[in-house]
């Protein structure tokens, strides 16, 4: 590609990037993504090459340049290594919390069956909720939809059948409490997926995210992006280097991309 050829890829390509910033400021949206067309257009120079390869390989496809410029820019914005940090954290917050929860309610349900007890035989009873149903009417009481829709049919329901039909309310809460301690966090994307799957963070999980967005967004899942699409590994090296604006002592090279290619050959570009 001669010079002028690689100039004007280059101005394509950013100002597909403006267009996006023009985009998001007019409309008051997607702040994090325009800080990531700051950083790239802060770093053209380094880019030059990148811009060559994508206009070269994505200008035949209509849509495919700015679908392919997006993705960086949603993954840079969205699942940089510090929001991937936090969907970890978020995680582990969930698995304990699940665990929180098993176990209080596992208590609850036995409080409640002792309180059952002592209504029971004790001499003494307490004005509490005994019945499953009361509890769900009363639950209920503020929801217009429930109070205007359900609860006449739910109330015939719970007064055709007595007590003995319906679960206990410590019933419900060791449901709860086994439901809970079962749980097992899972990722409701394929980018959470793989960018929260390895056993420690790394930048690899970045790049992982970044190969499964464009992925999504082939011709066989009815995105812009050639189903053939193979960008060098230095080209994808420069790509993450400039979005996430990484400084000298933390840029990667061909070498770290072809390596993390290899460990995850068949899942990525």
């Amino acid at each position: 590609m001669t010079s002028h050829q690689s100039d004007i890829s280059k101005q394509i390509c950013e100002q597909i990037l403006l267009d996006e910033k023009r985009y998001n400021n007019s409309h008051h949206i997607l702040p994090s993504e325009t800080v990531v067309v700051d950083q790239l257009l802060g770093r053209g120079l380094e880019l030059q090459c990148v811009y060559e390869e994508l206009h070269g390989k994505l200008a035949r496809y209509p849509g495919a340049l700015q679908a392919f410029l997006g993705q960086v820019l949603s993954t840079a914005a969205f699942w940089n290594p510090e929001k991937i940090r936090e969907a970890r954290n978020a995680r582990d917050d969930l698995e304990e919390i699940n665990r929180k929860i098993a176990s209080k309610a596992a208590e609850l349900a036995n409080l409640l069956q002792r309180r059952k007890n002592l209504h029971n035989t004790s001499g003494f009873t307490s004005d509490t909720h005994y019945h499953v149903c009361d509890v769900l009417e009363a639950a209920g009481s503020n929801n217009h939809l429930f109070t205007s829709r359900v609860q006449k049919r739910f109330k015939e329901l719970h007064t055709q059948f007595d007590l003995k039909y319906w679960p206990t309310l410590s019933d419900f809460l060791h449901e709860l409490a086994s439901d809970a301690e079962q749980a097992a966090p899972e990722a409701s994307d394929p980018l959470t997926e793989v960018a929260t799957s390895a056993l420690r963070s790394s930048l690899a999980d970045f790049f992982k995210a970044l190969f499964v967005a464009i992925r999504e967004n082939s011709a066989r899942n009815h995105g812009r992006l050639p189903n053939d699409l193979r960008l060098t590994d230095a080209t994808l090296a420069t790509i993450v280097n400039c979005a996430l604006d990484l400084g000298p002592d933390e840029l990667v090279d061909s070498i770290y991309v072809k390596g993390l290619r290899q460990r995850e050959r068949g899942r990525i570009l």
